[in-house]
């Protein structure tokens, strides 16, 4: 029996067309061109267009349409945005014309996620105290540092280490993939009398090598695999197979728990929450008591005040959560902490998607009425695509769905840990109220009327 024929009916490449097309010279660049043309657009608008973020089409495609849209790619498509990432295919040019291919600094290898964590935290914080999103200048900044992180490593280190160990979205993708509902696997039968001397990660003459440096063999998570395909090109045994899973089952399964992943899912999760505070009328009020009380009237102190708390607060609560695990567990408050935020990411994945379904469905108009002012053709009038009526079932509906997911997962991490049974609720339950407790939040949150950001 051959390895195709072998293959399960719900693997995506049993299918003779799209494995044909999968296996082509136009995937990914199919889809990698006309990502291209838009992010060029983008930019030559953010940096030459109207200074206003409302009449600018950069602006809108940007933060109204791309940025609520990415997280659910993660979770349909797992990392595939990163495939066609323009940055990921900049990088491939310049390590092309001028890279010198060395090897990986071991500090990235070690401490590269949580460079990540910082950087993702520093964007979002300046976001506010300078108003990035707000500014199609402060926006087109933005895309010029990371053009430039990108080209330096492309220039020196190998495949793609700035999209593996630097970047910002990367690492969000990283963990959010891991709820996604594509999976990546190689047949570990087939790999273990494979004599092509690990062709589907080092690549041939006429394929590339995994360029976020993960061997197919290996791999027990969609963290760190984008679906570019090059390991389905490269194997000459025909073992590799992208498979269709049930949401967050990869969380279940966590092998090797990390201390810092656990951390960005719930810095993720006060990052969540503090975008939907200071976008309601209660952050006014609050900015107002603060200054009749204090005296304090700078915002980048009291917003970088806020902002600590709101990070700090889901970081400082699992930690509790973990500790009152501990007992029953028998393992240390470091080793619940990292198993078990993953059990947030769920909740972190619906709750964003939630948040930025506004942006998209109440200023959705925007990206329309901005590219027709390109060509003449200007609009007006509202910007919302549905009402707002529409916009909060849907939330509810996103918030249930991970709140479901998260609630599952982390009674499914102890099970898996501690087998069915009174000890492996025990374990759980602190997490499971802790998910529950900011899934309530969240709800509270979205009840609220929200600020448009366009």
């Amino acid at each position: 029996m051959t390895a195709t024929s072998a293959r399960p009916a719900r693997d995506l490449l049993s299918h003779r067309g799209i494995a044909a097309f999968v296996r082509s010279r136009w995937y990914p660049t199919v889809f990698q061109v006309p990502v291209a043309a838009v992010f060029g657009l983008v930019a030559y608008e953010l940096l030459l267009g109207p200074s206003g973020a409302h009449d600018n089409a950069g602006t809108a495609l940007m933060w109204v349409l791309w940025w609520p849209l990415v997280p659910l790619t993660f979770l349909l498509l797992g990392r595939f945005w990163c495939a066609v990432c323009p940055f990921a295919t900049l990088s491939d040019l310049v390590q092309k014309a001028v890279g010198l291919n060395r090897p990986v600094p071991r500090f990235l290898k070690v401490y590269g996620i949580w460079v990540i964590d910082a950087a993702f935290l520093a964007i979002t914080w300046a976001d506010h105290v300078w108003g990035v999103v707000g500014s199609p200048w402060g926006s087109g900044v933005l895309l010029l540092l990371l053009t430039t992180a990108v080209v330096v490593s492309g220039a020196f280190f190998q495949r793609r280490t700035f999209c593996r160990y630097l970047c910002f979205l990367g690492g969000l993708s990283g963990n959010y993939s891991r709820a996604g509902m594509l999976q990546l696997r190689a047949d570990p039968d087939v790999c273990a009398t494979c004599t092509a001397r690990a062709a589907c990660y080092n690549g041939t003459a006429t394929t590339p090598p995994c360029p976020l440096f993960s061997f197919p063999r290996q791999l027990d998570s969609m963290a760190n695999c984008n679906l570019c395909a090059s390991c389905v090109k490269s194997c000459p045994n025909d073992a590799i197979t992208i498979t269709v899973r049930p949401p967050a089952r990869e969380l279940w399964l966590v092998g090797r728990a990390r201390l810092e992943e656990s951390f960005l899912a719930m810095a993720i999760m006060g990052i969540v929450l503090i975008q939907n505070v200071t976008m309601l009328s209660v952050w006014q009020d609050a900015l107002d008591w603060i200054e009749r009380t204090t005296g304090i009237t700078s915002y980048p102190v009291i917003f970088t005040a806020a902002f600590l708390v709101a990070v700090s607060l889901p970081v400082l609560l699992l930690t509790v959560a973990a500790w009152v695990a501990a007992p029953e567990s028998r393992e240390s408050v470091r080793q619940n902490f990292a198993r078990f935020g993953y059990a947030l990411i769920p909740l972190d994945v619906a709750a964003h998607v939630a948040h930025n379904l506004f942006h998209l469905l109440a200023e959705g108009k925007a990206v329309v009425f901005t590219l027709g002012g390109l060509i003449g053709s200007p609009a007006g009038g509202s910007t919302a695509v549905v009402g707002q009526a529409t916009i909060s079932v849907l939330q509810y509906a996103l918030l249930a769905a991970g709140l479901g997911l998260s609630v599952l997962t982390g009674h499914r991490i102890s099970v898996n840990r501690h087998g069915a049974g009174s000890i492996a609720r025990s374990v759980a339950a602190p997490t499971l109220v802790l998910v529950l407790a900011f899934g309530a939040l969240n709800a509270v949150l979205f009840a609220l009327p929200m600020a448009h950001r366009m």
